[in-house]
């Protein structure tokens, strides 16, 4: 059984003001830096051993995974296959001030249509497809392995609707992933099992972002 442990990275201030990232290259603010820390932390204290660590290689997570390391001493290794979805000319903006500029667009999204995000972005049918292409790859290279990715809360979405494909019931409605949660899913002989989603446990206290990728959940499940 290959085991991935899919990790959203830490907060950075464009989630503190709800403003769409995509592949932009923003970095964690000292929240994020202490979501980070305590994941780790959390890692440790149970014995995780991971096998891999592989990031987007956006500065958000990179860091993420850095900080990862620090306490796990696994080196990761850059994946540009798990970057954000790229969400074209919304990058930056917050979802008011998309209305304001993309209102028929927004209005398609909103409706469950999968668009390319700010008219030039990706559609999510596009990420889903380059981030279940990679794991699938890594199934293949590194079998029955334990290992880390660190990445966005699109590509999170995208593996989690990819184990539960052919299973009804088993992931919560609105599909929220927060910053540095932790969800596990497992592979054997090509059966997906979901072994945890969106846990959160070692943030109590920590004031937790708004979820720009939530209204995706619908269009996401077609993909």
């Amino acid at each position: 059984m290959t085991t991935f442990y899919i990790i959203r990275h830490g907060q950075t201030d464009w989630n503190l003001q709800g403003r769409w990232q995509g592949k932009a290259d923003i970095p964690l603010n000292d929240a994020g830096r202490l979501q980070a820390q305590r994941l780790a932390r959390r890692l440790f204290a149970r014995r995780i051993r991971f096998d891999a660590l592989y990031s987007s290689d956006l500065k958000r997570a990179w860091e993420t995974a850095a900080l990862l390391s620090e306490r796990l001493g696994v080196i990761p290794e850059p994946l540009p296959a798990l970057r954000e979805i790229d969400v074209g000319a919304w990058s930056g903006l917050t979802r008011s001030e998309v209305r304001l500029r993309f209102p028929d667009l927004l209005e398609r999204f909103e409706s469950g249509e999968d668009v390319p995000r700010g008219g030039d972005g990706e559609t999510f049918g596009q990420l889903y497809d380059r981030v279940v292409g990679v794991v699938e790859r890594l199934i293949i290279e590194r079998p029955g392995q334990t290992i880390a990715l660190v990445t966005h809360g699109g590509p999170a979405r995208a593996l989690l609707l990819h184990a539960a494909r052919d299973k009804i019931g088993v992931l919560p409605r609105p599909l929220h992933v927060g910053n540095t949660s932790l969800s596990i899913i497992a592979c054997e002989a090509h059966d997906w099992r979901i072994l945890s989603v969106n846990d959160m446990s070692h943030l109590d206290g920590i004031v937790e972002a708004p979820d720009m990728m939530e209204t995706q959940v619908d269009d996401a499940e077609r993909a």
